[in-house]
Parts: structure tokens; C-alpha cells; sequence
């Protein structure tokens, strides 16, 4: 989850996974998946709300 990141450097999109989902969005054999919603403890999607 991007939006878990704490270190003040990276962030949603300048994380590795982001750029490289990015970078690799035009080749035929990768893909990527985003949820809709969240698959994890209610505790988790609370944090992630607020935090």
C-alpha cells in the first residue's frame, strides 16, 4: 500500500512499486491490479484514513 509510507523521502508515487508501475505500464506482459478496497483489519483502513 503507497499510502503507508513514513519515511519524509518517498511518497505515493516516488516509492520503488509506484515507479516501477509506472515505467512498466506500456510492456504487454506486466500489469497491476488496484483494490477498491481495502483488504486488511478495519484497524488498518482506520490508520490509513487518517494517517
Amino acid at each position: 500500500d503507497p499510502y503507508q509510507i513514513d519515511t519524509p523521502y518517498l511518497d505515493a508515487v516516488s516509492n520503488g512499486l509506484s515507479v516501477a508501475v509506472e515505467r512498466l505500464k506500456h510492456e504487454g506482459m506486466v500489469g497491476h491490479v488496484m483494490m477498491d478496497i481495502g483488504e486488511r483489519s478495519p484497524l488498518a483502513d482506520l490508520a490509513a484514513k487518517y494517517f
